[in-house]
C-alpha cells in the first residue's frame, strides 16, 4: 500500500456513484484512508464546514484541506500519488479522457437518472431514447479495438467515472422496466460492463443490489411527487 498518504479522510454517501469513483480510484492507487459516512439527507456540520459551497459528497481531505467533485478529487489523486495512473500520460490522450469524462457526466448520467428517477411518460420515453442516443458514442469508441476497458487493458479515468452505467443502471432499469442498455445493441459496452464488475477492485466493493433497489424506488416516488 501507498504509505505517503498521512490524513487521507474521504467523506461519501454510500449509494452514491460519485463517492463509488473516489473509492475505487484510491483502491487502485492502494491509497489507505479513512472513510467517513455522511447522512446528506440530514447533513452534519462537518460535511458544510467542509463543503460550505454546494454541501455534497464526495470530499476528500488530505491533511486538512478539503477538496469537492468526484471527477477533480481523481485528477488530484493522479498528481498527488502519479504511480497506477489513471489518466493516459500522452497529453492529447489525457485531454481525450477528460473530453469523454466531461460527456458521461453531462450526457449519460443526466439522461439515465432523469428517465429512471424524475421522470414518467412521455417525458420518460425522451430521455431513455437521449441516453440511448448518448451510449450509442461510448459502443462507437469502444469499438474496434482489443482492450478490456476505455483505459486498454487498465481500468482508468473514464471507466471510473462510467461506472455507474455497470451496476447502477440495471438498478435503475428494474424498478422502471426500460431497457437502455440492451446488450445485443451494445455488444461492446456489454463486454466492458462485464470485465468492469469482475475486476477485483470493482466486485469487491459494491453496494447491495437489494439496498440499491429499495432506496431508488424511494427517491423515484419522492422525484416524481415534486412533478
Amino acid at each position: 500500500m501507498e504509505k505517503s498518504n498521512k490524513g487521507v479522510k474521504l467523506v461519501g454517501f454510500w449509494v452514491s456513484p460519485f463517492v463509488q469513483r473516489v473509492k475505487w480510484g484510491m483502491k487502485l492507487k492502494g491509497i489507505e484512508y479513512d472513510y467517513i459516512e455522511e447522512d446528506i439527507f440530514n447533513k452534519s456540520p462537518l460535511l458544510s464546514q467542509l463543503n460550505p459551497l454546494t454541501g455534497k459528497v464526495p470530499v476528500l481531505v488530505h491533511d486538512g484541506n478539503p477538496l469537492p467533485e468526484s471527477a477533480i478529487i481523481l485528477e488530484y489523486l493522479d498528481e498527488r500519488w502519479p504511480h497506477a495512473p489513471l489518466l493516459p500520460l500522452d497529453p492529447y490522450e489525457r485531454a481525450q479522457a477528460r473530453f469523454w469524462a466531461r460527456f458521461v457526466e453531462e450526457k449519460i448520467l443526466e439522461s439515465t437518472r432523469l428517465a429512471a428517477l424524475r421522470s414518467e411518460g412521455e417525458i420518460q420515453e425522451r430521455e431513455v431514447k437521449l441516453a440511448i442516443e448518448h451510449l450509442e458514442k461510448m459502443e462507437e469508441k469502444l469499438g474496434g479495438k482489443s482492450r478490456f476497458f476505455f483505459g486498454d487493458d487498465t481500468i482508468g479515468y473514464v471507466d471510473l467515472m462510467m461506472g455507474f452505467v455497470a451496476y447502477i443502471l440495471p438498478v435503475w432499469e428494474e424498478i422502471t422496466a426500460v431497457r437502455i442498455l440492451d446488450a445485443a445493441r451494445f455488444p461492446n459496452l456489454a463486454a466492458w460492463k462485464n470485465n468492469f464488475l469482475n475486476h477485483p477492485v470493482i466486485k469487491d466493493d459494491l453496494p447491495s443490489k437489494d439496498e440499491m433497489l429499495t432506496y431508488f424506488q424511494w427517491r423515484r416516488k419522492v422525484n416524481l411527487k415534486k412533478i
